[in-house]
């Protein structure tokens, strides 16, 4: 970690992406998944201190908006002090000074837990699966197996050219979930043949009059073009639509399977 005095020393401009980079390591190691050789080492400060020290240096910044610094402050004086929430905050706060949006920088989670889990040891619904076709997002890919595990998918199956969900983005948005399911890139022509398959598209049967099958395959199409008309053949148990209101009528697709799933995952439990 960089002495404290020497921020001081460094250019508006570099002082805040160095403040930036320092809070993200500081919520690393908080959070226990420091990079290697990032741990937090300076001996002459508790983490703590040190985080409110470089936390007064920002308030410091002339261009801090004035709400934005009072929240800073109180945060910083609070009784009891949130380290990683304060890290977090600043570091936003300063992203948004150097007009970076928080999405083009790594996210800084920690997963659930350091073991992996098998599907004998998770609660889901037998033969629920979806299919993700193409997916080129590492964040929806990430958010399609957090959302699977939640709502009790057994299975996750992804096209020949669906992003690779070893990607580290991808890992971090499924908050640990793509070791707990695992996958199987595989084909439509592979999918398993003697299951219901059905599509998350535009122009079919509206959500609430949809009959979920208890076992099925549902399949998610890319962000850019929706499902393939390969996969509207290959579905042939038919395809369903969220109805919306909006001018643009549209939804991101880590949400629309959102929906879907707690649809879904309603009428598996007979609600």
């Amino acid at each position: 970690m960089i002495d404290p005095n020497k921020l001081y020393q460094l250019q508006p401009g570099q002082k805040r992406r160095k403040l930036a980079l320092t809070f993200g390591e500081l919520e690393r190691d908080i959070a226990g998944i420091p990079e290697p050789g990032m741990e937090y080492n300076f001996t002459r400060m508790t983490r703590q201190e040190y985080t409110k020290a470089v936390c007064r240096i920002v308030l410091e910044d002339p261009q801090l908006p004035q709400e934005t610094a009072a929240e800073l402050k109180r945060l910083i004086e609070a009784p009891e002090f949130d380290e990683r929430r304060v890290c977090n905050f600043a570091r936003n706060a300063l992203l948004a000074l150097i007009g970076t949006f928080p999405a083009e920088w790594d996210l800084v989670i920690a997963p659930h837990s350091s073991d992996k889990l098998t599907v004998e040891k998770r609660n889901f619904f037998k033969g629920v699966c979806v299919y993700a076709e193409d997916l080129r997002s590492p964040f929806n890919i990430g958010s399609v197996f957090r959302t699977a595990e939640a709502m009790g998918c057994e299975k996750v199956y992804i096209s020949p050219n669906c992003t690779d969900p070893a990607q580290t983005k991808a890992v971090r948005s499924s908050m640990g979930c793509i070791d707990t399911l695992g996958y199987t890139r595989c084909t439509l022509d592979e999918l398993p043949e003697n299951i219901p398959v059905f599509v998350l598209e535009t122009g079919g049967t509206p959500i609430d009059k949809f009959e979920f099958p208890k076992e099925g395959i549902v399949i998610i199409g890319s962000e850019e073009l929706g499902v393939s008309p390969e996969a509207l053949k290959r579905a042939t148990y038919g395809r369903v639509t969220i109805p919306m209101t909006g001018l643009k009528a549209s939804l991101n697709v880590g949400v629309a399977f959102g929906i879907l799933m707690q649809k879904w995952n309603e009428a598996l439990r007979g609600e």
